[in-house]
């Protein structure tokens, strides 16, 4: 079912169907091509506040998936997290219509443009992505962007612009991003994850961040820009030519002289030894310091100037669902986060403890089963600073449970930690804590944000 190499079907098609069309990767390529002309239709399995935005914009959404659905297409795309007993992509095989993976409709388009600036990494992913982008949006240049959240400034999660420069998110999820053309690499950071698919381990997923690093370095004047920090990031691209970033090392770019005011850093950053700029960030936390870095070296490499890139990192103010401040109630303020990786979840816990003149409170929803098994010592051991966290029950997605794992077990297993049977509880158990001067941060990449909307309605 890959389709790779040879672009001629998405060349020749007109009329195309999408198969989960809600998620925000899917719908963001739907809408652009739709821009370039192509009659553009899909499915998902519920009506959601992105299906509704694409019926608005004139695009055909069906609810539920039918076999009769892809009648009449010229070609079907599909995204992974549906399967070959998929009604659609079943019927489409039977058609003989051809079937193209959401990672590879995505290569086809960005062959078109002269810069390409892929994001990878385990973490970060999307803040950099939009980082990036309002670097060069508010710098003067007119990036088409594919980003993994919305932000403000696009007004959704994508944005069509001139050929020049293409910035787009590249996930390592069943090496989607192997079927992607950069000409600008960036590796933010290496973990475990997707132990579903990585069922090789941390070493399979090295080797697959090296090999999407080495798509750039066969492009002419293609680079890799690297975190310099990060052990697996190190060792998996030794003996590649990279430009690294970094705080703790002697980096090609990096932060020195770093202060922190209310949870927001200021900082130089030296540009191969010698004084690039000085800035000082709008979004807080350590990690959002190494964002920064890989997007000035990524900037610079597109041609921004040193001001500019100053500028425009300081005047960045976040994107959807990464820490998001919601409202308050009972005196606290109420945050979203999408983060749902051990490493993610303490980033964000540390970014709000600086914040934080009360209590720290935490609902999270566990995503996947797979991942909650694989890093559950993990899991419970990333909440550190809070002083309370309420679990709610593990967000399936794409999985069953056949790894007895619970939220009730990883309460358990983590200091200060409480089970909570439903949004509602959650809601209810930490608006009865909320006071003046705390910070309630609700964690997760499900729907768990629904419990900072029952806070603040």
């Amino acid at each position: 079912m890959v389709f790779k190499d040879n672009f001629d079907v998405l060349e020749n098609a007109r009329t195309l169907f999408f198969v989960g069309i809600g998620g925000i990767s899917m719908s963001s390529i739907a809408f652009v091509f739709k821009s370039k002309g192509y009659i553009v239709s899909g499915s998902d399995r519920a009506q959601n506040d992105m299906t509704r935005k694409l019926m608005r914009a004139g695009i055909t959404v069906h609810h539920g998936h039918d076999a009769a659905n892809v009648h009449g297409a010229d070609a079907v795309i599909y995204t992974g997290a549906v399967n070959e007993q998929n009604p659609e992509i079943a019927e489409a095989k039977r058609l003989g219509l051809p079937l193209v993976y959401r990672a590879d409709a995505l290569g086809y388009m960005m062959k078109k443009y002269e810069t390409r600036i892929g994001v990878s990494g385990s973490h970060g992913k999307s803040t950099c992505t939009a980082m990036i982008s309002h670097v060069l949006i508010a710098s003067g240049k007119e990036p088409t962007v594919m980003c993994g959240a919305e932000t403000a400034e696009m007004g959704g999660a994508y944005r069509v612009g001139e050929k020049e420069d293409f910035v787009f998110e590249a996930c390592e999820y069943k090496d989607s991003f192997l079927g992607f053309f950069p000409t600008v690499s960036v590796v933010l950071n290496i973990d475990l994850d997707h132990t579903d698919y990585f069922t090789g381990g941390l070493a399979q997923i090295k080797a697959s961040f090296r090999k999407y690093a080495e798509i750039a370095l066969a492009e002419e004047n293609g680079i890799v820009v690297s975190n310099g920090d990060d052990e697996n990031t190190v060792s998996a691209l030794a003996g590649l030519p990279v430009t690294t970033f970094g705080i703790n090392s002697a980096a090609d770019f990096a932060a020195r002289n770093i202060s922190y005011e209310g949870g927001y850093a200021e900082f130089d950053i030296f540009a191969h030894g010698s004084f690039f700029c000085h800035t000082r960030l709008s979004v807080p936390g350590e990690h959002n310091i190494y964002n920064a870095l890989a997007a000035a070296a990524s900037c610079a490499h597109a041609g921004v100037s040193a001001e500019d890139i100053a500028l425009r990192l300081a005047d960045f103010t976040g994107l959807s669902r990464r820490f998001e401040k919601k409202g308050s109630v009972g005196g606290a303020e109420v945050y979203i986060d999408y983060a749902h990786h051990p490493k993610e979840l303490s980033a964000a816990v540390s970014a709000a403890r600086k914040l934080c003149a009360g209590k720290l409170l935490c609902v999270f929803e566990p995503h996947t089963y797979s991942r909650t098994y694989s890093l559950f010592e993990e899991f419970a051991g990333s909440f550190a600073g809070a002083d309370k966290i309420y679990f709610v029950d593990i967000y399936a997605a794409r999985e069953v449970n056949t790894y007895g794992v619970s939220s009730e077990a990883l309460a358990k297993a983590t200091p200060s930690g409480e089970y909570a049977s439903s949004y509602a509880d959650a809601a209810e158990k930490l608006r009865a804590e909320a006071g003046t001067g705390d910070i309630i941060l609700v964690l997760g990449a499900g729907t768990v944000n629904e419990v900072a909307a029952l806070l603040v309605q």
